[in-house]
């Protein structure tokens, strides 16, 4: 049976456009999802261009090993999280890779799927795990933390402006099982909020960050990323919302830079040296037939950046 063509993933022709995937290179998709974006990589890649997809979800990586099946030995896939990106890439023998995509946030497919607990427009277990063997549910956490806890992480990883008022709800709500019983204790406190905007939408986005550590891994897959690549090699980084993007932005900015002393110090003494040039000075963005036609294409951000060639002391 031919596997089922997923989703065209977002910004695909930007992905493969700014990657440059060639004949012969070694790439990384530590999201591979169901695999959309590493089959382009493979076909502009091929005859034998390489990839490793890596993924914690492994009803993702079902889908992705018969989509990607054609390419046989020239795609590995790993039950892994791109934390764990340096760690792979070693375990191969590899000395590095020409490309690494971060396709990052929550996939159609999960969102698609009640039973993963995404999702307030049906009334699922209040699951949230990208990965089935993460420990901690957003059950675990609406159900168990403090008021005060609660409403910090509404506040900081949802930008929600009444998460203490939200967060005082849930825990009279308690125990709270299910994805619509969330769902209708904070609609009771935001009202019907923006047309077409769910008032659930970025408490439910909060708890997801939170069970996933999403902030946490961008921080630490960022450096592991840059350190794999080859010189010239290319990391591309789709970001779904400003938290996210705030911190790939800042840290290419970092990056990029020879001398990242306060402004005001006159003499430079941080020895740092830039170790990627740029691409994107502003973050590519869906055109308006794919957000049409896909609307998790809507709030989607892509930044890349090169990697420079090393510098002699």
């Amino acid at each position: 049976m031919t596997p089922v063509r997923p989703h065209l993933p977002v910004l695909y022709q930007q992905v493969i456009r700014y990657l440059q995937p060639h004949s012969g290179g070694r790439y990384v998709d530590g999201t591979v999802g169901a695999g959309g974006h590493a089959r382009g990589i493979l076909e502009a890649s091929a005859p034998d261009g390489l990839l490793l997809g890596l993924d914690v979800d492994p009803q993702a990586l079902e889908l992705a090993q018969a989509y990607l099946a054609p390419f046989g030995k020239r795609v590995i896939l790993r039950e892994a999280s791109y934390t764990a990106l340096e760690e792979e890439i070693r375990a191969l023998g590899w000395e590095g890779v020409d490309g690494i995509l971060l396709d990052l946030g929550l996939s159609s497919m999960q969102l698609d799927r009640p039973e993963r607990g995404f999702s307030f427009r049906e009334d699922a277990p209040l699951d949230m795990r990208f990965s089935p063997r993460s420990p901690q549910t957003a059950a675990d956490l609406v159900n168990t933390l403090p008021e005060a806890d609660l409403a910090d992480i509404i506040y900081r990883y949802g930008e929600e402006r009444r998460s203490r008022q939200v967060a005082r709800a849930i825990v009279a709500a308690r125990p709270i099982h299910t994805t619509r019983q969330l769902a209708e204790v904070v609609a009771r406190v935001i009202g019907s909020g923006r047309p077409g905007i769910h008032p659930a939408t970025r408490t439910f986005q909060a708890l997801r960050i939170a069970v996933n550590r999403e902030l946490e891994n961008v921080e630490s897959v960022l450096p592991q990323a840059i350190a794999a690549l080859l010189p010239g090699g290319r990391l591309a980084v789709i970001s779904f919302h400003s938290l996210e993007d705030r911190i790939v932005k800042h840290y290419f900015r970092r990056e990029s830079r020879d001398c990242i002393c306060p402004p005001r110090q006159p003499v430079c003494t941080c020895g740092h040296t830039a170790q990627v040039r740029v691409l994107t000075r502003k973050p590519v963005m869906a055109s308006a037939e794919e957000r049409e036609q896909n609307p998790r294409a809507r709030s989607a951000r892509l930044r890349v950046v090169e990697k420079l060639p090393a510098r002699l002391a």
